[in-house]
């Protein structure tokens, strides 16, 4: 007879990390992820997808894979098919500009059912494919194999022209703050409760589950206010986390103890994204790029492509996608050496032929690679590397590949220049500064994430009830991990 596997509980901290997590634990501030680190395992390095934003990591968390599968290549990126930007959220003012009804149709619809491409398998389709239930709770990326209706709020469809009563495909227990929920309770959803976006609602619908014996196979539960706190407080907020852990020890003491609650199922807690410090000198900390390619025609968010544009910027805050429309008119060396001229700007990335190019605003030459050659790195992928090593912090070493500060620097970058179609180039910022264009959020004197830095890129993940581990601490490799423990 097999045994029963335990349910998993993936519970997603937003901007989660290792330095402040040890320090709030050090000061007693986090009685429950301290009691989830003594009684399991301690990861805290786990490698991040890039660009270093939630819908992708999400996606990857979800596929197995990164965007050059999984074609999600970040919270803003432009679609060549549609000739338009997409943009997920990242500030209300870009959302208005777009048009909200446009951008609210990406957000609520678009993304889970065209965007993310068809080609890959979330674990909730996975799951249900095998018989099995899943549970999304306040996910962003949550494509399943069970269809529920949206209860639109009046506000909505009041201000935009999405009809109400519109079914989108998820996991079979499915929450999405106020627009779907499990339980009956009408708490934490209110507009100035982000309608249910939330971390008290997560916990209500969690709990819910729980109290109710109904915990499917797989749940993964969304917290997302600490990504805010640190934004705003720096990367070293141990403020934000001792809020989140109060939200884990209302999870717990559902339980008659917390080791009950540990014996009953296997509990994976993980940050999704690092966040680097942002320079409290705003001309000092924003890269404007609308400044810095200003001798170019730039698409206006409100105007959508003009026939005289020759650049589109999609911002993700510390890292962005620069588009030529015309690469005839304009070519990507054109916008290179411009770019060059920015000591702020750490990885310039662009794919010529078989080849990814490296260059720098910081450091001067170029490094050129491709996927297949004598070289392999710590994930077992196999690389040609030529060039200057220096640009990307690597180190070979008998012909092994050694990541410094960018961790799985190779496959993440050659992921998101194959992740979409289009003439573009990649850039990322060195910690201490951001991108900005028409309307883009700002962090200064905080921090910000969306770069290829380790700061941005790594994150810790606490695993209890089980002593199987991933076959390497990448998010691309946690789905089939997963997998393996619910028989």
């Amino acid at each position: 007879m097999v045994e029963k596997s335990k349910p998993v509980i993936m519970l997603v901290i937003d901007t989660l990390m290792d330095p402040p997590l040890k320090e709030a634990i050090n000061n007693n501030r986090a009685p429950a992820l301290k009691f989830f680190m003594e009684k399991g395992m301690y990861f805290p390095d786990v490698v991040t997808a890039f660009p270093t934003m939630s819908v992708n990591v999400d996606t990857t968390i979800l596929t197995g894979t990164y965007c050059n599968d999984h074609h999600l290549p970040g919270l803003v990126w432009f679609n060549k098919k549609e000739n338009r930007l997409i943009n997920y959220g990242s500030h209300i003012r870009e959302l208005w500009k777009l048009g909200l009804s446009q951008s609210l149709e990406d957000i609520l619809f678009n993304m889970n059912e065209n965007h993310i491409s068809n080609g890959v398998k979330t674990i909730h389709e996975e799951l249900e494919d095998k018989g099995k239930n899943s549970a999304s709770i306040n996910t962003l990326v949550y494509r399943g194999n069970t269809s529920h209706i949206y209860r639109l709020p009046k506000l909505l469809t009041w201000f935009t022209s999405i009809q109400k009563d519109r079914s989108t495909m998820g996991a079979k227990a499915f929450t999405y703050g106020s627009l779907k929920r499990i339980s009956t309770s009408k708490r934490y959803q209110r507009l100035w409760q982000k309608f249910g976006f939330n971390n008290s609602f997560a916990v209500q619908e969690l709990t819910y589950l729980l109290k109710k014996d109904q915990l499917p196979s797989f749940s993964i539960v969304y917290f997302p206010e600490l990504d805010q706190s640190v934004h705003k407080n720096g990367r070293m907020d141990v403020k934000g986390i001792e809020k989140v852990d109060q939200h884990l020890q209302d999870i717990l003491n559902v339980y008659d103890s917390w080791e009950e609650a540990l014996q009953d199922n296997i509990w994976i807690v993980l940050g999704d994204n690092g966040q680097a410090w942002i320079d409290s000198d705003r001309k000092v900390a924003l890269i404007d790029l609308r400044e810095l390619l200003g001798s170019y025609r730039i698409m206006k968010l409100s105007k959508g492509v003009q026939p005289k544009d020759q650049i589109v910027l999609a911002v993700n805050e510390r890292m962005s996608y620069i588009y030529t429309l015309d690469k005839e008119v304009l070519p990507i060396h054109t916008l290179i050496e411009t770019l060059q001229n920015d000591k702020r700007i750490d990885v310039i990335a662009w794919q010529e032929g078989s080849l990814i190019k490296i260059t720098s605003g910081e450091k001067k030459g170029e490094l050129h690679f491709r996927e297949g050659g004598d070289l392999y790195d710590e994930y077992n992928q196999k690389w040609f590397i030529e060039g200057d090593l220096g640009l990307l912090d690597i180190r070979i070493d008998e012909n092994q590949i050694h990541y410094g500060d960018y961790p799985d620097a190779l496959a993440r970058l050659s992921s998101s220049l194959k992740s979409h179609e289009g003439d573009f180039i990649i850039v990322s910022a060195k910690p201490g500064y951001e991108f900005i264009g028409e309307g883009s959020p700002t962090h200064v004197g905080g921090a910000s994430h969306g770069g290829l830095h380790q700061q941005d890129s790594l994150v810790p993940m606490i695993v209890t009830g089980t002593d199987s581990t991933p076959s390497h601490l990448r998010m691309i490799n946690l789905k089939e991990w997963i997998l393996s423990l619910i028989q």
